[in-house]
């Protein structure tokens, strides 16, 4: 069965700096993927450019065997869904209402909400624990309230493919389990960057890991968190041991003699 999205030979370059160097990923339905790596590895970018939002990039992405580039937006957000790391501002928009922009890839323009498209928002908002709060401003909500209202969006709006972009950034601990978690229930194919190593190793099936724009390399968390790839990639030294509790790899950094 072919990949359900394919990223091949992407590169992206300032003219003082190569940001993505022929960068490579396939993802299969269902998978949870984690881009990891320091602060300018591209991960960001990397995104960016699979959603086509970065100008002057190179290489293509195949989604179903088909190449996005010749997608309109609205055909695109038929598809893909993305919540970047701060939610923009929306002014006098309530929760209902930033939840409900999810409807407008697949209505026409200016079209009334029929029985259907409100059941669906209320779904939604049922799923990621808001119902209560439909009617509070977007703006007063806490940040790991508008995450999850921003994952009801894109429930609403029926997308294969959830595009995230430090999903857990600026969250208290709690909200970082729970943001991940909901994420994970979800049962759709998900690409996101994750900064804490340990969060990834616990929720995605594969990480990617990138530093100075290039893939190190894209395995199981179990392959990837090793103390001797992470010590070279992050230039610290690396332990590594097993949660007790989810088993998954579990890795600390420290600064000294090891």
């Amino acid at each position: 069965m072919p990949a359900l999205l394919s990223a091949n030979n992407i590169r992206w370059s300032l003219p003082e700096k190569t940001i993505l160097d022929d960068i490579s990923l396939q993802v299969n339905q269902g998978e949870v993927i984690g881009i990891i790596g320091p602060n300018g590895a591209g991960k960001t970018s990397l995104l960016r450019c699979i959603m086509q939002q970065q100008k002057g990039a190179s290489g293509e992405v195949l989604f179903k065997s088909k190449n996005i580039a010749l997608l309109s937006h609205k055909a695109l957000a038929q598809h893909f869904a993305m919540v970047a790391q701060k939610a923009p501002p929306v002014f006098s928009l309530t929760l209902y209402d930033v939840v409900r922009m999810g409807l407008l890839p697949h209505k026409p323009a200016f079209a009334l909400d029929n029985d259907h498209d409100r059941n669906q928002i209320k779904l939604a908002l049922e799923k990621v624990g808001l119902s209560q709060s439909m009617k509070t401003p977007f703006n007063v909500l806490s940040g790991g309230e508008q995450q999850r209202a921003l994952i009801a969006r894109a429930l609403v709006q029926k997308a294969e493919i959830l595009i995230l972009d430090e999903p857990t950034n600026h969250l208290d601990v709690y909200y970082q389990h729970q943001i991940l978690q909901l994420v994970c229930s979800l049962n759709i194919t998900v690409i996101m960057t994750v900064h804490d190593l340990n969060l990834a190793a616990q929720y995605c099936h594969r990480l990617l890991l990138l530093n100075k724009g290039k893939v190190v390399i894209d395995d199981t968390p179990e392959h990837v968190l090793t103390p001797s790839i992470l010590e070279d990639v992050f230039n610290i030294n690396c332990h590594r041991d097993q949660d007790p509790i989810t088993s998954a790899p579990r890795v600390y950094f420290y600064l000294g003699g090891k």
